[in-house]
């Protein structure tokens, strides 16, 4: 038999695949005022909402209009769930160990990559969030701009996992490659995606990606 925590999560994954915002907000809150953890509601209603919405547009069921719509009700649940840093721009500092972060060319989706600077933070690291639609060329200016020991990438739709590829490919050219560990994420992305496009590490959803960056700092 169903818990209605598990109720309530499917039902909210459902609202945002449906674009319904304010039930979604409504769902979000009576899962946080039941005491759920908020790790899961991302994984269990947002990500997993995300997931089915980046399926439906490779499947040509939903278009942009769509996908951008899901980002914004999901965006909405956010708030709801997460303190306010959530999808600020620019630098957050904590003196921890620094990361470069954004989402790869050609992708505008930014809500995945929003979750995963959230619990960076709450590792105590620096956040320099580039946002969305990023050339290659900016991640390596950042990179060396700040001295950043990681540059993170992500990307929902698997079309631009060729991006991924090319980012990468471009820190190795700059030489910085060996003195910059990537991590790569995000719904397309696997294992073996990771290693074929050149990365140290795959998170499979923002917790997990949160914890290998810090590994991968050796803290």
């Amino acid at each position: 038999m169903r818990s209605n925590k598990d109720s309530i999560l499917e039902s909210l994954r459902n609202c945002i695949v449906n674009l319904m915002s304010e039930d979604a907000c409504r769902l979000a809150r009576q899962a946080k005022d039941a005491g759920t953890p908020t790790e899961l509601i991302l994984t269990e209603s947002v990500s997993a909402a995300l997931e089915e919405v980046g399926r439906k547009y490779e499947q040509q069921e939903y278009f942009l209009s769509e996908l951008v719509m899901a980002g914004e009700v999901a965006n909405d649940v956010l708030k709801e769930i997460l303190p306010a840093t959530t999808g600020e721009k620019g630098t957050r500092s904590s003196g921890k160990g620094k990361v470069v972060i954004g989402t790869v060319q050609g992708d505008l989706h930014d809500l995945g990559k929003n979750i995963v600077i959230n619990f960076l933070l709450a590792s105590g690291l620096d956040v320099v969030d580039l946002g969305v639609d990023v050339p290659p060329g900016r991640f390596l200016e950042e990179v060396r701009k700040n001295n950043a020991q990681i540059m993170g990438l992500s990307c929902l739709l698997t079309t631009c996992l060729p991006a991924m590829k090319e980012t990468i490919a471009t820190l190795e050219k700059s030489g910085l490659r060996s003195s910059v560990k990537v991590i790569v994420g995000g719904r397309p992305v696997t294992e073996s995606v990771a290693k074929e496009v050149g990365a140290d590490a795959c998170g499979r959803d923002a917790a997990d990606g949160a914890r290998k960056t810090v590994n991968l700092l050796g803290r």
